[in-house]
């Protein structure tokens, strides 16, 4: 019997909700399953990390994407076991869940590749996302409005070539979501000591915040970032909790990379929800509203927008406030659109200064005679000395340098603030291009 084996890449989004699920906790199920009807894996799975600024987003805005040769008599099947799986899997009651799952079979056409790029860092139509279903007769499967169908064909056009780090994610039992996770700190700080250089965000040195644990009722127990899937499926041998843990899986994706970050667009075209970098100048003297945001002003030759960096992002704001007028500076930021109350404006994700303008602060001349500081005499009077009385018609004020304390560089909030799209500061130059040439023996269990 001659075996004919097909290429497929399977993307999913949107399978959660703010009570319980996860989309990555689905994808480990249905790897459970399409090993055992014989899927060749070709790749991790890829965790896409999409647009973090879309208002109707995910929890963490990712989306998966399974990629693998299977037997053609298999492949039929996959997408009415999934459809159905789904179905018993999320919470109905929530409206807000709108799974979308799509099947590409063989090569993947520059429609989704190019629909995959934009889905980084712009707000998608549904429509869109349909119309390309349509033209290429792609196979596919959605709940409710089938906003989950933007992030499936994003997840697959997305093969993550030019950077990449990987994620470890151990999940609980779901009749366990309910019941603290209990991950032990003190086995987080000593894995962390431990694999110092390899893996990356999952301890914040600042606060001593860990951010293996998420806090929400979902079945991730904990995850672990880092550069190789080895390192990350070591590592997690020594972090302990209280809960056990159910099965895990290793991801491939853009996490850490700032993939959503790699369009620079001038005030005048930007538009609500983006992703962007801007250059600009500095043309208002930062400062601290009530409630702990900092404000300034951007500007470029085509305009000026407002720029706000937000009370959680710690003491990221003491770097925004020593910013002066004239400061040529790059905002890696998101676009909130108008309101009643402000026009479009930057929600700074991170700085890069680039030059800094020199500061002066102004003096009275010192009086030659008595060397006391002179006063002003009046209007174009010059100054007069108040100890001694002696007078200057042309004396001028004294023009002094003042050092700035803010350096050119790249300056970021605390890690525990930080986008899972934001590349960190420990990640500034390194880069894991292409898909690895082989994968370990076990990524996932079961």
């Amino acid at each position: 019997m001659i075996v004919v084996e097909e290429r497929i890449h399977l993307g999913m989004d949107d399978i959660d909700s703010p009570r319980g699920g996860c989309t990555t906790h689905f994808a480990s199920l249905l790897v459970e399953y399409l090993s055992t009807i014989g899927a060749k894996w070709i790749d991790y799975p890829n965790l896409v990390r999409l647009n973090p600024n879309i208002p109707y987003r995910t929890r963490g805005n990712g989306a998966v994407a399974l990629r693998f040769d299977i037997d053609s008599s298999e492949s039929e099947g996959i997408l009415k076991w999934v459809s159905e799986k789904i179905v018993g899997y999320i919470e109905k009651s929530y409206p807000n869940t709108n799974p979308g799952v799509i099947i590409v079979k063989g090569e993947i056409s520059n429609d989704v590749t190019n629909f995959a790029r934009r889905a980084l860092w712009r707000a998608l139509p549904i429509e869109l996302a349909r119309r390309i279903l349509r033209k290429h007769e792609l196979m596919h499967f959605c709940v409710g409005n089938g906003r989950g169908l933007i992030g499936a064909l994003s997840s697959i056009g997305n093969q993550l070539r030019n950077d990449h780090t990987y994620e470890f994610l151990a999940y609980r039992g779901l009749d366990a979501i309910g019941e603290t996770r209990g991950v032990n700190p003190q086995s987080v700080i000593e894995m962390d000591k431990m694999f110092s250089g390899r893996l990356f965000s999952n301890l914040d040195p600042v606060s001593g915040r860990i951010l293996v644990e998420p806090r929400g009722p979902d079945p991730v127990l904990f995850g672990l970032r880092g550069e190789a899937a080895g390192d990350v499926i070591r590592a997690a041998d020594h972090v302990q909790s209280s809960q056990d843990i159910d099965r895990w899986m290793v991801f491939r994706t853009n996490q850490g990379t700032n993939e959503h970050l790699e369009n620079r667009l001038q005030i005048s075209r930007l538009r609500p929800y983006i992703a962007v970098t801007v250059e600009g100048r500095v043309e208002s003297q930062p400062t601290m509203l009530e409630g702990g945001h900092v404000v300034f002003k951007l500007g470029d030759d085509s305009g000026t927008i407002e720029c706000a960096a937000y009370e959680p992002s710690g003491d990221f704001r003491k770097t925004i406030l020593l910013l002066r007028q004239g400061d040529s500076i790059v905002i890696l930021a998101g676009v909130r659109p108008s309101s009643k109350n402000h026009g479009l404006t930057l929600n700074v994700e991170g700085l890069q200064v680039r030059e800094v303008t020199e500061q002066v602060e102004y003096a009275n001349p010192v009086c030659p005679r008595c060397d006391r500081r002179m006063k002003s005499a009046g209007k174009q009077k010059g100054f007069k000395c108040a100890n001694c009385g002696h007078r200057d018609a042309v004396a001028e004020k004294i023009a002094t340098p003042v050092s700035r304390s803010l350096k050119i560089g790249y300056y970021l909030p605390p890690l525990s603030a930080q986008r899972h799209l934001t590349r960190p500061l420990a990640r500034i130059k390194r880069r894991n291009r292409g898909r690895p040439d082989h994968m370990v023996e076990e990524w996932h269990i079961p």
